[in-house]
């Protein structure tokens, strides 16, 4: 299975491109896109999802451009939303039987199917309780639950994590991970620690722009000698946080420990330290914005 983007864009009125020239080549595992609020993931992922079309460019799936033939795709696509709602009053069973049915399955297949994914995202104790009286997590669960009821070959999650406690993103995530196998799984965020733990590969995309597609290993090995740790004065840290791009701090009875991004030393007693996720994403946003070194 392969979904392919080419050169994909979508124009809002007002000549405002919410996505520009964006091209991907996508295989089975976990895509990873992750950018700022408002840089275009949930643009792209409603075109791919065919819930709108696109200005320019094209998505395929195995072959089929998916806005000429959205249903080549959407038999085989489960999607979660960004706003993902449910029906307060119905139970996990009841909600998940209705949209079965909409999907066309229904009878022993559906509740054997409902069964196994409520036991799947951790809801078989809680399958009866009206779905206004669940966590923010378990409303979640119950969201992928419902884009799995296909078997889909194209698993869509928007934000999945936004909202939730620690414990119920670890969960979540360590699930899509798994979901992952022999499906195509694209997975959005702005929380890069989420993208780290879950991702194959990762798509950064700024401004509508797609900034770099490539592995973990690989982004990471792009900011390798370039992140640095020193300690500074609390008087001198403003001043810091103007002139250096700056991922992380801790205070300490000494000052400040800051890890700085750039490209050599900031001080003759900084030292180069193994870099994040966190760093990398940090250092290729400001080097696309404003150029390696900056």
């Amino acid at each position: 299975m392969n979904l392919r983007i080419d050169g994909l864009g979508k124009k809002y009125k007002g000549n405002i491109w919410g996505l520009k020239d964006i091209s991907l080549d996508i295989s089975p595992g976990v895509l990873g896109l992750v950018g700022p609020n408002g840089a275009g993931k949930s643009t792209l992922m409603r075109m791919l999802a065919t819930v709108t079309k696109p200005t320019e460019g094209r998505a395929t799936w195995n072959g089929d451009d998916i806005a000429r033939r959205p249903n080549s795709v959407r038999t085989v696509l489960g999607y979660l939303p960004q706003d993902f709602g449910v029906y307060p009053n119905l139970n996990a069973v009841e909600f998940l039987t209705y949209l079965a049915a909409a999907r066309g399955i229904n009878g022993r297949p559906a509740r054997k199917r409902i069964g196994q994914l409520l036991e799947l995202v951790n809801l078989g104790d809680a399958r009866k309780r009206p779905l206004g009286t669940l966590s923010g997590g378990m409303k979640q669960r119950v969201g992928i639950a419902q884009a799995l009821l296909n078997d889909p070959e194209l698993l869509i999650v928007d934000e999945p994590t936004a909202g939730l406690d620690p414990e119920e993103r670890v969960r979540f995530r360590n699930l899509l991970a798994e979901l992952a196998g022999d499906r195509i799984v694209i997975l959005s965020s702005h929380i890069v620690s989420d993208i780290e733990a879950a991702a194959t590969s990762i798509a950064v995309i700024d401004q509508g722009r797609l900034v770099v597609h490539a592995s973990p290993e690989e982004l990471l090995q792009r900011v390798e000698g370039k992140v640095w740790e020193t300690t500074i004065s609390s008087a001198d840290f403003a001043s810091a946080k103007r002139e250096q791009l700056i991922s992380s701090t801790v205070r300490t009875s000494q000052g400040v420990r800051v890890r700085t991004l750039c490209e050599n030393p900031p001080d003759p007693s900084a030292r180069s330290v193994t870099p994040t996720m966190e760093d990398a994403y940090l250092y290729l946003l400001n080097s696309d914005r404003n150029g390696p070194g900056h």
